[in-house]
């Protein structure tokens, strides 16, 4: 009887790598990084990810239960995979809990901020808050606006996409603009 309760999850596993897979390409995309001035280094490639989560999660919660499940799943590979980062880049299996809290935190207060910018579908206060997370020690940072721009797009494109697409882990962020 208790072993069932894991079970969906398992039948779950291919929609969730399928659906991550798509999320952590879609923040790769070179495009971020060469005309977007996200920094192509650890944390400018945290920044992008947490960005494309966050406009997906934003999507998931206006989902039926399936689609709200498998975001949870997502969030689980998501923090799994940062585990996995950060053990990768030699931090000590003592320091691991306390870089994940504050990654964790970060993720989360970002969260917040980009989702007031995007439900008031205001490009400035988002482009704002992207260069306090993003160049939070440069002097003169560069504009965020088109990233800001590309991520109202992307959750007026991610809005419409129809239900079953996430149900089956194959929701796609859009491209940015060349």
């Amino acid at each position: 009887m208790i072993f069932g309760l894991f079970g969906k999850k398992n039948s779950n596993r291919i929609i969730v790598d399928r659906q991550y897979a798509a999320l952590t390409s879609a923040a790769r995309l070179p495009l971020f990084y060469t005309d977007m001035d996200v920094p192509d280094t650890v944390m400018g490639r945290f920044e992008m990810l947490s960005i494309v989560m966050i406009l997906f999660f934003r999507r998931t919660t206006a989902s039926a239960t399936s689609g709200q499940e498998l975001a949870q799943e997502i969030v689980d590979a998501f923090f799994q995979d940062i585990d996995h980062s950060i053990r990768e880049l030699g931090v000590g299996d003592q320091s691991v809990p306390k870089r994940m809290k504050k990654l964790a935190g970060m993720f989360f207060g970002r969260a917040e901020a980009y989702g007031a910018a995007l439900a008031a579908r205001d490009e400035a206060l988002l482009a704002a808050a992207l260069v306090r997370n993003i160049h939070p020690q440069e002097e003169a940072p560069p504009s965020m606006l088109a990233l800001s721009r590309w991520m109202i797009k992307a959750e007026a494109a991610l809005a419409v996409m129809p239900e079953d697409r996430i149900a089956r882990g194959d929701l796609s962020m859009p491209a940015p603009d060349e």
